[in-house]
């Protein structure tokens, strides 16, 4: 059992990476402070999507993280 959840976690992490990197840079630094990040308030639904299957595949990586961590899984 322990090494299932070892190889989930891996693979997530390596498909976590690369999601990230496929994101598109968001904001303009320190300029995004002083109210121009509204210019990026709508999402398209190709980004949507892919926010969302970042979502999901970092809560699997975070409770992998945790079930290994704390050892509640032998």
């Amino acid at each position: 059992m322990v090494s299932a959840v070892w190889t989930i976690q891996i693979v997530s992490a390596l498909l976590l990476i690369v999601l990230i990197l496929l994101h598109s840079p968001k904001g303009d630094g320190i300029a995004g402070i002083g109210g121009a990040s509204h210019v990026f308030a709508s999402q398209k639904s190709a980004e949507k999507g892919l926010n969302q299957l970042t979502g999901i595949v970092s809560a699997i990586f975070l409770i992998c993280t945790f079930l290994l961590g704390f050892g509640l899984i032998k």
